[in-house]
């Protein structure tokens, strides 16, 4: 597994590197993406398929043009002739009009009840007393300012005629000679209007009634003869002496716009300005709530022709005298063809049910990301040498493309099966919409996926965010889109969230194409873009810079807390600080002194602390790892102390040399490794890698770093080739290099043959997981190589193979070892230290440390409970000072001290004890390094406790 020489892999190595792995993991879960882009297909299809529904119930005989059969050439045959005077009002909707109906030009007159009387809220004593309500004959009042009031009050008396007499024979041209109004809602076109089809009366405004103000007149509608009631109302015209004046009293007879909620509307409000007899300008208000603007189908249109018309002709009676009019005889509608009734139902409830679609790829995206912080993938990868930048950079542009493509099929399904929502906008605006969103959405997942480290909790938020957004937008949002009091600088607000944003580009296009075509007309287009009451310009804007701030906020919060070890807050202005020296003359001024005294370190640890001392002060070191008092303290929680699982280690490994660390569970291995491979962050002291600070210096030491972590940290539909192949390429090897070192480390760690590197590591066995993660640390002659328990559940077969790729690949790197097999650590390990509650107790070579702790033969003897005490016995002859360490039912085991037994003498005892009484077994062993582990372990622990 002998790897050339190269150096660390540049930024577009490791890019390409990342790259390929997520290719082929995509084409592996090829399953996953295709249902991922049939959700919003499936949803076409449901809306097409309501759409249809909906079409054919439209589509029924009482929802088209009414038809007769008629005899039209006199030959007995009937002709099917379909008119408007041959339907019903449902009907007629439906029906050509190649010669619409005219209607003369109306005001929009406020109902009786609502007309506006003085109050304690509008305290103006020139209005009508408030008893007139009971009554029924308040007047309608209409409110004008200016500069010259003089001139104003002429133009005003001019609007109201004193008298008007209707003429039955012609009712209609009466009407639009006169000043007259309805209190009816307005419809969205002029085929029809209303107030003349009504049970509500047409008020004649005039500036005096007669004695008889209500009338019948005859009125012909398509041939069809009717009878309406016309009711002379009282105008009155009340000057104000400032436009502000004029907007307070009309607020205030707004029903919201006073405590009581009582309503005074007034008819109309003109400002006359700076109007003389050479200037003639002047401005209008009007009741715009008569829209009824519902966001569910075209807006009304409003009674407002004749406004403009009665200050049009009051300015022309005034420079020409009485008599002169400005004739405005009717309103008409263009002609149309015979049309369907039409509901477009993918524009009216799209909009919930796009932002859904759209919002479905956030917790897709997310999941993604934290997936690989729980399963360590991300710092697995870290550890290998890949930079956050090219991190970031592949799958941002993964996402993205992923993303680009969902949306680019869900717009091209969707215009193909006809929704009226994709074909009736510009595409342009909406591609450049959803572009903009879908960037904002990723950069939202980067900065959430930063918070979260578990896959299911960040799915649940995930999607309480997709159906939250939905419902909030389409019951709470909508409606103060809609609601024309509501202040639009808090619509600015709301969509702030990036949810609302998208709803409201949504409601948009839903609502350019519903009113597009049901009038018959275009979608959104560009010039669209600069009505003022169009959302989709603020909606750009807001995405866009939602989009660049959060993909940098989401970057440093990554950086900063959730990227392997922390940076801290304030990582950003590292690089503004002094670099510190490469030598190790100048040691860290971050540095404490040892809660331990040195005095009570064995004499083995103190000198291992000496020499880490000395190197430090040498500025030629072949040492590859140096710890300087290296601690890590985890702060106590629910009233319980704090932890110390590593107690100021140091310690020095030079190249080519395997150490290994022994020690009970909990003892702090753990803690240490992952201080030194920078998942956590040493509380004081620190380590140099080759000269390198693993405090402010871990990014370059992850380039020239193996790891094999406790637990496998593979992706389960890569093959154990394609993980070296990944791993490889993060090292820098290329082309042949990179082949043939993939391959010799199959076969090393024999995963080769048989078709097995090409299986996938899902399908693999636990060992074979397990010399795969081997295989890996030690993929691209890495300089140090971290292995936690690397033989873990590998057979004695597969574990000896291991053994042998460890002791070759010790040769040029140092070799950091976890290991509870005493075997393994004796074959593989040069020195060996014993690591007790934080604390090293000892450190030497296996011989040196069983030397020291083995001064004993292990004598053991088998025999019935009744000879315990002749066994005993025997053994105080042997040696006086014998220690007894076991015993159960016959069973007892002795350590014999060297010096005073000689091995001859114990097989001539057993002998003759043999001849006494029966022995079952009996045995005399060397001291193993087990024993010399037990023994410390022992001694450390019983120190702790008198301590």
């Amino acid at each position: 597994m002998a790897d050339t020489s190269h150096g660390p892999a540049s930024f577009w190595t490791q890019a390409d590197a990342l790259l390929r792995k997520n290719l082929t993991f995509q084409k592996r879960n090829i399953k996953q993406n295709i249902r991922l882009v049939s959700f919003p297909i499936l949803l076409c299809l449901l809306l097409v398929l309501v759409q249809t529904l909906v079409n054919h119930e439209l589509d029924k005989p009482e929802n088209r043009c009414g038809c007769i059969c008629i005899d039209t050439d006199g030959d007995g045959k009937c002709e099917k002739v379909c008119a408007l005077k041959y339907s019903t009002l449902e009907q007629g909707a439906s029906c050509p009009i190649p010669d619409p109906p005219q209607w003369p030009p109306l005001l929009q007159v406020p109902a009786p009840n609502h007309r506006a009387v003085i109050s304690s809220v509008i305290p103006y004593t020139d209005l009508p007393n408030e008893s007139c309500k009971r009554t029924g004959s308040c007047p309608v009042t209409m409110l004008f300012t200016g500069k010259n009031q003089t001139l104003g009050e002429v133009l005003a008396g001019n609007m109201f005629r004193s008298n008007f007499t209707l003429n039955s024979s012609d009712t209609l041209d009466n009407l639009a000679s006169s000043v007259s109004g309805s209190e009816s809602m307005p419809e969205n076109s002029n085929f029809l209007d209303p107030a003349f089809y009504s049970d509500l009366p047409i008020y004649n405004v005039q500036s005096q009634c007669s004695q008889n103000p209500i009338s019948s007149v005859p009125i012909n509608i398509s041939s069809i003869q009717m009878q309406q009631e016309v009711r002379c109302v009282q105008g009155l015209h009340l000057w104000r002496n400032s436009s502000s004046e004029v907007n307070s009293e009309l607020y205030k007879g707004y029903k919201k716009g006073n405590s009581e909620r009582k309503i005074n509307e007034i008819l109309a409000a003109y400002d006359f300005s700076n109007s003389n007899g050479n200037n003639f300008n002047v401005s209008i208000w009007y009741n715009s709530t008569f829209k009824n603007d519902t966001g569910s189908g075209p807006i009304a249109l409003l009674r407002l022709p004749r406004l403009v018309n009665l200050a049009s002709n009051a300015y022309l009676e005034f420079l020409q005298g009485s008599g002169t009019d400005m004739l405005f005889e009717f309103v008409k509608e263009m002609p149309k063809p015979e049309s369907k009734l039409r509901l477009d139902f993918s524009s009216l409830l799209g909009t919930l049910f796009f932002t859904w679609v759209i919002l479905q790829l956030f917790p897709v995206v997310l999941t993604s990301l934290v997936y690989e912080k729980q399963q360590k993938l991300r710092i697995m990868m870290k550890m290998h040498g890949l930079g956050d930048g090219p991190y970031w950079m592949i799958s941002y542009t993964y996402f993205l493309t992923v993303s680009s493509i969902y949306m680019l099929c869900f717009v091209i399904f969707g215009s193909l099966i006809g929704l009226k929502f994709f074909t009736m906008n510009e595409y342009s605006i909406q591609f450049i919409f959803y572009f903009i969103y879908i960037n904002l959405q990723i950069s939202l997942a980067f900065l959430v996926a930063a918070m979260f480290s578990d896959v299911k909790t960040s799915t649940v938020i995930g999607y309480i965010f997709v159906f939250g957004s939905g419902l909030l937008g389409g019951f709470l949002f909508q409606f103060f889109v809609q609601d024309t009091s509501f202040p639009r600088g808090w619509i600015i607000v709301l969509e702030l969230y990036p949810g609302f944003s998208l709803y409201r580009g949504l409601y948009e296009f839903a609502q350019y194409a519903f009113n597009g075509n049901y009038m018959g007309t275009d979608g959104m287009r560009w010039g669209d873009l600069s009505d003022s009451n169009n959302g989709m310009r603020e909606v750009f804007i807001i995405m866009v810079v939602e989009w660049f701030l959060v993909l940098l906020f989401a970057y440093y919060v990554d950086q900063a807390v959730s990227s392997g070890t922390r940076k801290g807050t304030f990582f950003c202005l590292q690089r503004f600080r002094k670099k510190k020296l490469s030598s190790f003359k100048m040691r860290s001024l971050r540095r404490q002194g040892s809660k331990v005294s040195i005095e009570m370190e064995k004499p083995d640890v103190g000198q291992e602390r000496e020499k880490v001392e000395k190197l430090l002060l040498d500025s030629d070191t072949t040492h590859a790892v140096i710890c300087d008092n290296l601690k890590k303290v985890y702060s106590g929680r629910d009233g319980n102390p704090e932890k110390f699982a590593v107690r100021g280690l140091s310690l020095a490994l030079s190249r080519g040399e395997c150490f290994g660390m022994l020690g009970p569970n909990g003892a702090g291995k753990t803690s240490f490794i992952n201080m030194m491979i920078g998942l956590t962050k040493s509380t004081s002291g620190t380590a140099y890698v080759h000269g390198l600070d693993i405090q402010t210096q871990m990014d370059e030491i992850y380039t020239s770093m193996g790891v094999c972590p406790q637990h496998d940290l593979l992706w389960e539909t890569l093959t154990g080739r394609e993980h070296l192949l990944f791993y490889g390429r993060l090292k820098n090897l290329k082309g042949s290099a990179l082949i043939q070192a993939v391959e010799e480390s199959l076969k090393s760690v024999n995963l080769f043959y048989g078709g097995v590197a090409d299986k996938q590591a899902g399908k693999y066995s636990g060992g074979m997981k397990r010399r795969l993660s081997v295989a890996i640390s030690l993929i691209g002659d890495p300089k140090v190589v971290y292995m936690d328990e690397p033989s873990t559940g590998l057979d004695p077969a597969s574990r000896n193979n291991l053994w042998n790729v460890v002791k070759r690949a010790k040769q040029d790197r140092a070799i950091i070892l976890t290991t509870h097999s005493m075997e393994e650590a004796e074959v593989l390990c040069d020195r060996l230290g014993v690591f007790v509650d934080g604390s090293l107790q000892c450190i030497g070579n296996p011989k040196e440390l069983k030397a020291r702790y083995g001064g004993s033969y292990v004598f053991t003897m088998t025999t019935s409970s009744n000879h315990e005490e002749e066994v005993e016995n025997l053994v105080r002859r042997l040696s006086p000072n014998a220690n007894k360490i076991y015993y159960l039912s016959g069973t007892q085991k002795f350590e014999l001290p060297k010096q005073e037994v000689r091995i001859a003498d114990v097989f001539e005892s057993v002998e003759n004890a043999k001849q006494r009484f029966t022995v079952f077994a009996w045995g005399l062993a060397d001291t193993t390094l087990e024993d010399v582990f037990i023994k410390v372990a022992l001694e450390a622990q019983a120190s702790n406790v008198l301590t």
